[in-house]
């Protein structure tokens, strides 16, 4: 993908580099494949607020996303590679031979005119969705089923890939994009390819006024709070807060949050630090 720097003509664009979106193919979405998202503004059923510095934004369509893949042996050519407001990814718009149109993630090199399909017996090229049991060691995947037919859950965002590392009698193991090594059931399928709009990460906003565009308001510091207020509030002049930690006094750095015990440590051979996991 292209980024683009912007000339300083403002001083919202004097530090922006947005994305040149050199990818995208038209602005026009399909209509069939969009749904009306209301927004919360943060506010539960009751209408009180329930999460802070949430309100205002752009109106936004949400855009139906073939998760699943399984419209089977069934070819589809690619229409379109579009922006989808919901997602860090770009999205490509499939035209399936029986008419059918369905979006998918687009992958990293999708052109228009191109063919995908998924089945078990489909080559491992990109956009082409298969079981990882029929892919060759090395493979470089997205859009990871967790459980065969439940539509992929893992490895979904702009630029990020997993590696078919072994493949063993009941399980895959991966790499995936964090470092850690894992296992997941062989007959789950997984699209070939690395996800789109991979400099994403390099944009910056520029201005506070983008993340107004998102529904995000401003956020107050812990430490500009009083002590009724945050636990790091309070203190004679520009106190320091002590330790970083939330409003409800859980440690924000250096604490392990993962469960202890939790079903899926079996399947972990390595964790992203390194540390392989007592069996």
């Amino acid at each position: 993908m292209a980024l683009k720097k912007y000339k300083p003509m403002t001083a919202g664009t004097r530090w922006r580099i947005g994305n040149a979106y050199a990818e995208i193919t038209t602005n026009k979405p399909e209509k069939s494949l969009l749904e009306p998202q209301k927004k919360t503004a943060g506010r539960n059923f009751q209408g009180r607020r329930a999460m802070r510095y949430m309100g205002g934004g752009s109106k936004q369509h949400y855009r139906i996303i073939d998760f699943k893949r399984n419209k089977r042996d069934i070819a589809a050519t690619v229409v379109s590679i579009e922006y989808d407001p919901n997602r860090t990814a770009f999205i490509a718009l499939l035209q399936y031979t029986d008419g059918e149109k369905r979006y998918i993630i687009a992958p990293q090199g999708l052109q228009v005119g191109a063919n995908v399909i998924a089945g078990d017996e489909v080559a491992p090229e990109i956009g082409n969705a298969l079981a990882m049991k029929n892919m060759p060691l090395g493979t470089m995947i997205h859009n990871i089923e967790l459980q065969p037919g439940q539509g992929g859950k893992m490895v979904r965002s702009a630029g990020a890939s997993a590696q078919l590392a072994n493949k063993e009698e009941k399980y895959a193991v991966l790499k995936m994009p964090s470092g850690e090594l894992r296992k997941v059931l062989i007959n789950c399928y997984a699209t070939v390819g690395v996800v789109s709009n991979s400099d994403h990460n390099l944009e910056t906003a520029g201005k506070a006024g983008k993340n107004r565009w998102k529904g995000i308001r401003p956020r107050v510091r812990g430490v500009a709070m009083n002590p009724v207020d945050h636990p790091m509030g309070g203190g004679e002049g520009k106190a320091s807060g002590g330790h970083p930690r939330s409003r409800t006094g859980k440690y924000a750095k250096g604490e392990k949050t993962r469960t202890k015990g939790k079903s899926s440590d079996k399947l972990i051979i390595q964790r992203r630090d390194g540390k392989k996991l007592a069996k």
